[in-house]
C-alpha cells in the first residue's frame, strides 16, 4: 500500500435523468501501484470513461473514497484538487485536443505555463519531452501540419511534461489506424518503463490490453479481474 498511487474504495457514480437515477459505478475498488500499467476494458457504455474521469478528479463520485498519493480528493477544496491533478496526473484522450493555433512546443509547454513556471524553463522542458517521444524535429509545427500519429505523440508529451506520477489514458489509440496505434502504444509502454509513471489505459482493443501488466473489466458497474490469456 505504501507504493499505491491511486486507491479507491466503494466508489459509486449515479446520473439523474428526470426523476430517474441511473447507476453507472456500483462499488468500485482499485489499488494502482507505482509504475504499474493497468488496462480497463468493457462494453461500450459500461462506464469506463466515467470511471477514469472520477479517478482523475475531473468528476465527483456519488459516494466512496479516492486517494491520490495518499490525499483523499473528497476532503480537499477545488483549488487543491486542481493543483494535485496538475502536479500528479497526466491525461491522454482519443482525440488529441491540441490547440490548433499553437505549435507543438507551445502545446506541450501549456500545462507548465498554466502552473506559472517561468517561460524559458517551461519551453526547455517541453522540448526535452518532445525529443523523448520522437518529435524533436517538429517543435514549430502546428497540429494541422502533423500526422495523426504525430499529434497523438504530442498529446503524450503534453501528459508527460509535468512529470506525473500517473497517466490516465482514455482510448488513446482509438482514433488511429492499426499500425500507428501500435507505434503509439509501444511508445507508451516504453515511457512507462523509462520514467516509472503508473498508467491506466481504457481501451476497447483487447489485443492492446493484453500487453498491460494487469487487466480489469468493468461489468455492471464493478471492476473484475481478467485472467491473463
Amino acid at each position: 500500500m505504501n507504493d499505491a498511487v491511486i486507491v479507491c474504495r466503494n466508489l459509486t457514480k449515479q446520473f439523474s435523468q428526470g426523476d430517474l437515477s441511473v447507476p453507472v459505478l456500483k462499488g468500485v475498488n482499485l489499488d494502482l501501484q507505482k509504475g504499474e500499467m493497468l488496462a480497463i476494458v468493457g462494453a461500450s457504455g459500461s462506464g469506463k470513461s466515467t470511471l477514469l474521469h472520477v479517478l482523475g478528479g475531473l468528476d465527483a463520485p456519488t459516494s466512496g473514497d479516492i486517494s491520490i498519493l495518499g490525499q483523499n480528493i473528497a476532503k480537499i477544496n477545488e483549488e487543491a484538487r486542481c493543483q494535485l491533478r496538475n502536479r500528479s496526473l497526466g491525461f491522454i484522450y482519443q482525440f488529441h485536443h491540441l490547440l490548433p493555433e499553437f505549435s507543438a512546443l507551445e502545446n506541450v509547454a501549456m500545462p507548465l505555463l498554466i502552473r506559472r513556471l517561468a517561460s524559458e524553463e517551461a519551453y526547455d522542458r517541453a522540448a526535452d519531452v518532445l525529443k523523448l517521444v520522437g518529435l524533436g524535429h517538429r517543435f514549430t509545427h502546428t497540429p494541422g501540419e502533423l500526422s495523426g500519429g504525430e499529434r497523438q505523440r504530442a498529446a503524450v508529451a503534453r501528459a508527460l511534461v509535468t512529470n506525473p506520477s500517473c497517466i490516465l489514458a482514455d482510448e488513446p489509440t482509438g482514433n488511429l489506424d492499426r499500425e500507428t496505434a501500435e507505434k503509439v502504444f509501444d511508445l507508451m509502454l516504453e515511457l512507462n518503463h523509462k520514467i516509472s509513471a503508473s498508467l491506466i489505459i481504457v481501451t476497447h482493443d483487447q489485443r492492446l490490453a493484453n500487453r498491460a501488466q494487469r487487466i480489469l473489466q468493468l461489468i455492471d458497474g464493478v471492476l473484475c479481474d481478467v485472467p491473463r490469456p
